[in-house]
């Protein structure tokens, strides 16, 4: 009798949905058996425990019953953490851009009983929406194809298997110049904002690997591309994601990426490796330029992951949500109303600092940020009288419901940890 098999798994995200139902496995080669014997195509959905997205698809249609049913009857679904398995994770995240698709997750791949993509996508609402057919239309399809038009599932299949091979084949040999990293520096300072830094338009992630690129060419002194400098660049985003909405600045650590332009509004989840790589960065840049922002925003970060993600047992947790009380970045926003409670007299001041309004800046709340002084540095004095009002309000959010924690522990993301407070 077909199950949800999820239950005995260990990934804190397999867990969330061991009570779907959804007839979900574990990637393994049980789960392929299990569709090469039925004939039925493989509903392959990978995510994570902090994705915002992944949890919308899933309180829409995997904890729905009647969309369930129809991918329990067509499909052999398999859920993957993408934290505990990055190897699928990229497989088929390469399949998904070579289908033309923009990747992201949750991860959502349909593929042959033998485990092949043949068609895929991201996030799908339940009903038609956002411009996408409903999760339901889109599965009914896909399995009519799959079982009456099976030569278009081939050509697909085959195309992305030729695909993915060929990506996979080895580099042409021998090694790079030392001319390359110079040349793909000054490609990339082009593509930089000029005024809010990091890459043109939004969503902006903090890229640290072209950043610290960047900087390297600054470093050797590498001539930039006429109208650009490697250091200006670096500095800027730097700058503006330390004051940015993307930074918490009351408990530290800067959340996954921002969905505008200028690092105001943040996907609020907080991601271990993101930060790892952020204080080595600052670190690395801080110790040329000196800068006491720099140095601020590496202790709090690192203050924060001493605070919140330091398990017992001595390793650090992956990641924390965006999503609390169903709701994605509750417990970080702010009314002004809140900010006059908790601070009386001092809001004012408070106010002017972080950018709280009574009509908010976010969906009628406020992210605290500094954008507004980005390009002039707070003295010491009004970052010391800033600082017990901080921490009036860290301790006031406190006493909100926390979002969901992943204490699971990645080797390769601790690893990066470790280097990063070894330099800072």
């Amino acid at each position: 009798m077909s199950r949800n098999f999820l239950a005995d798994e260990t990934s804190p995200y397999l867990l969330q949905h061991k009570d779907n139902p959804v007839h979900w496995r574990p990637w393994g080669e049980d789960a392929l058996a299990v569709a090469r014997n039925e004939g039925k195509p493989i509903l392959l959905s990978v995510g994570y425990a902090a994705c915002h997205w992944c949890h919308v698809m899933a309180h829409e249609s995997f904890e729905d019953e009647d969309v369930a049913a129809v991918m329990n009857r067509l499909f052999v679904p398999i859920k993957v953490d993408r934290e505990e398995r990055p190897d699928i994770d990229t497989i088929y995240m390469n399949a998904l851009h070579m289908l033309g698709e923009q990747g992201g997750w949750p991860l959502t791949m349909f593929l042959t009983p033998d485990g092949e993509p043949f068609w895929g996508g991201t996030y799908f609402p339940k009903d038609p929406k956002y411009g996408r057919p409903g999760f339901i239309q889109v599965m009914e399809e896909v399995a009519r194809l799959f079982h009456e038009e099976p030569g278009k599932i081939e050509q697909n299949r085959a195309a992305l298997a030729k695909s993915l091979a060929a990506q996979s084949a080895d580099a042409r040999p021998g090694e790079p110049t030392a001319q390359v990293p110079d040349f793909v520096a000054g490609k990339f300072v082009e593509l930089m904002d000029p005024e809010n830094g990091g890459l043109k338009g939004a969503p902006k992630f903090p890229q640290t690997g072209i950043f610290s690129l960047l900087w390297r060419a600054h470093l050797r002194g590498t001539p930039a591309p006429d109208g650009h400098s490697f250091e200006a660049a670096t500095t800027r985003v730097l700058d503006h994601m330390a004051e940015g909405g993307i930074y918490d600045h009351l408990g530290g650590g800067f959340a996954r990426y921002a969905v505008d332009e200028r690092w105001l509004v943040p996907h609020f989840e907080k991601m271990l490796y993101d930060n790892a790589q952020l204080i080595e960065l600052y670190t690395t840049v801080w110790q040329e330029t000196g800068k006491p922002l720099y140095a601020r925003r590496i202790r709090e970060t690192v203050e924060w992951l001493k605070r919140e993600m330091l398990l017992p047992e001595g390793g650090i947790a992956a990641s924390l949500d965006a999503d609390s009380e169903g709701e994605e970045g509750k417990f970080y926003v702010w009314s002004e109303a809140e900010i006059d409670e908790v601070l009386g007299d001092d809001a004012p001041h408070f106010k002017q600092a972080y950018d709280v309004s009574a009509g908010g800046n976010w969906e009628g709340t406020n992210i605290l940020n500094r954008l507004h002084h980005a390009d002039t540095a707070f003295t010491e004095e009004e970052e010391a009288a800033l600082a017990p009002l901080k921490q009036k309000l860290l301790a006031h959010r406190a006493a909100r419901i926390r979002p969901g924690f992943d204490d699971k522990v990645l080797a390769d993301w601790n690893g990066l940890t470790i280097a990063a407070l070894a330099r800072a």
